[in-house]
């Protein structure tokens, strides 16, 4: 169905290719997952299926590349939208209506299909995706999460023979990317259906690939193989292969139910350790607030920076975070009193309750839509309380001026082009640098520590998805904020950039900075969070430490706690050390 031979591609300007070498076959009516480290280029391999490489995005194709036959160098996106559905990383450049049953419709219009065929199949996606509630809804108003759900309605209704996938669940709460999951499953199966998908939340998928292509660095030529075949090798990999390996299981669980088969003797030799430990620390002092000129425009909300500070160790195993215990001469660093947020109809937060002490990290967690980010908005300023209270750092922050409220607190969005507007990497920290008052190079500094080969010279709008939050959020560390909020900030990063964000926000945190992330992604609130506050229809229904509340809970509890059940783990890491190391 899908064609690759001997594919390379070269954008304007490049001295190298992004990828090349690119020659597999995807068969008709199989899931295929493209996986690598962030910024291998597996956009451009997508790209290049659906036609918008080259013929939008520029730059030079060589081989082939053909679907159902057609060859992608002379049939352009418009001439393969019948055969081909794509969704990318952004769903927001994706819509272009204004409600979610007409978003659903229009692809279908565009191909000329009777009414009665559109009524049918947008009823159909509507109820496969869990989108009926929503069908009025202006598009504008929904979350993240459920953008991308109509993101991916809007290209299942025309039914094209290839969906082409660009981290489809990456905004998608759990239990929203198992039903994601379940309908690919079932276009595959039941519609033959050809899915090829880009996905970095291997835990979530790497169980139903047909077959696996790896890109294993920039430039390399992919390898194509079985799923345990490839995660035998591959430098990316979910944690059951993590824990697999440790273990020396072969061949190697993809799933959750297999490796647990397979963990009575690790279970075993983990029996006289306690599970998931906790290290209690005394939170420290608030670091001292720089003194920070007014933000630079346009800009959706404060933005900050730091100071230069001392790399963490590479080398050094994650740990459980300490509980943090602030004295109680400590004030807080946030605090939220029955906050209430309406927008429109719509009761976006009831009843709110929160407090965030120095040098503790939270993780806000829940479905798509359960108030996570109006919660951050609001701590930011962004959002305007319709009942109840927020104070930051002492201050109201929707009443507070900008330049007084950005040394208080800082926001990454979901979106990190809201915080990027110059034309280079370079030109970015240098800017970064002078709005915090920071020493020249301590944002370039930060780039390279979580961003590491990415050049001076490089535009942002040139980097992938992961690789432009990872930069926003460097410009934001650049002023060291006493309050850091996080929206979504592993979407698009890979395990080896994940872990370089973990060891910055450890360090941030160990130096008394609040750390405050709404995330989808279970693993990295079991590795860095010490509390867990779980959201639902706007309200707080249960916040605890973070062994406490994803432990008990099928739907949040990483993978590592539920294979090794009932003892009580949460990360590979953890096991690592208390086995000393030693494989099993």
């Amino acid at each position: 169905m899908i064609r690759f031979e001997d594919v390379s591609v070269t954008y304007d300007g490049a001295a190298e290719p992004t990828v090349q070498g690119v020659d597999f076959e995807v068969p008709e009516g199989e899931l295929v997952l493209l996986v690598g480290p962030s910024g291998v280029g597996k956009s451009t391999v997508l790209g290049a299926v659906s036609g918008l490489v080259p013929h939008f995005t520029g730059g030079t194709l060589r081989g082939r590349v053909t679907v159902a036959g057609r060859d992608t160098r002379t049939h352009k996106p418009r001439e393969l939208a019948d055969v081909v559905g794509t969704v990318g990383q952004d769903p927001l450049s994706h819509f272009v209506t204004d409600t979610v049953e007409d978003e659903l419709a229009y692809g279908m219009e565009s191909l000329g299909l009777a009414p009665d065929v559109m009524r049918r199949r947008v009823e159909e996606t509507l109820d496969l995706l869990g989108l009926a509630d929503l069908r009025g809804r202006s598009i504008a108003t929904l979350s993240g999460g459920q953008q991308q759900r109509v993101a991916i309605g809007s290209v299942l209704t025309p039914h094209p023979q290839v969906l082409v996938l660009d981290e489809p669940t990456s905004a998608l709460d759990p239990a929203a990317a198992e039903e994601v999951l379940a309908v690919l499953q079932r276009l595959v199966h039941d519609l033959g259906t050809t899915v090829l998908m880009a996905e970095h939340r291997l835990e979530r998928v790497v169980q139903y690939a047909d077959q696996v292509v790896l890109l294993p660095s920039p430039g390399a030529a992919p390898v194509l193989g079985g799923p345990a075949e490839i995660m035998a090798t591959s430098p990316v990999f979910p944690p059951v292969v993590d824990l697999g390996r440790l273990a020396g299981w072969s061949p190697l669980p993809l799933t959750v139910r297999d490796a647990r088969r397979r963990a009575t003797d690790l279970r075993t030799r983990l029996a006289g350790h306690e599970g998931a430990p906790t290290r209690p620390a005394s939170a420290a002092a608030p670091p001292a607030r720089p003194a920070v000129p007014a933000p630079r425009t346009p800009r959706p909300g404060p933005r900050l920076r730091l100071r230069p500070r001392k790399r963490p160790d590479a080398g050094t195993p994650a740990t459980t975070p300490a509980t943090a215990t602030p004295a109680a001469d400590v004030p807080p660093v946030a605090e939220v009193r029955s906050l209430a947020v309406r927008r429109g109809a719509v009761r976006a937060l009831r009843r709110v309750d929160l407090t965030v002490a120095p040098g503790e990290t939270v993780a806000l967690m829940g479905r798509n839509g359960a108030g996570k980010s109006t919660l951050l908005g609001s701590l930011v300023g962004l959002v305007e309380p319709s009942a109840g209270q927020v104070r930051v750092g002492g201050a109201v922050p929707h009443r507070t001026p900008p330049r007084e409220l950005v040394r208080r607190v800082g926001l990454v969005p979901q979106e990190p082009r809201d915080l990027l507007y110059a034309d280079t990497v370079a030109a970015e920290c240098a800017a970064a640098d002078r709005d915090a008052q920071a020493a020249p190079g301590t944002c370039r500094a930060l780039v390279s520590e979580l961003l590491p080969g990415v050049g001076d010279g490089t535009h942002p709008r040139d980097l992938s998805e992961g690789q432009r939050l990872a930069l926003a959020l460097a410009v934001v560390l650049t002023a060291r904020p006493p309050l850091l909020l996080l929206d979504e900030p592993t979407r698009g990063l890979d395990y080896g950039a994940k872990a370089r964000l973990v060891a910055v926000l450890r360090a941030l945190a160990a130096e008394g900075h609040a750390i405050v992330l709404a995330t989808h992604d279970v693993e990295l609130a079991a590795e860095l969070a010490h509390r867990v506050v779980l959201l639902a229809e706007g309200e707080v229904i249960a916040d605890g430490p973070t062994a406490e509340v994803v432990v008990s809970s099928p739907s949040y509890a990483p993978q590592v706690t539920k294979i090794l059940a009932p003892q009580r783990w949460l990360t590979v890491a953890q096991v690592r050390e208390a086995l000393g190391g030693v494989r099993t």
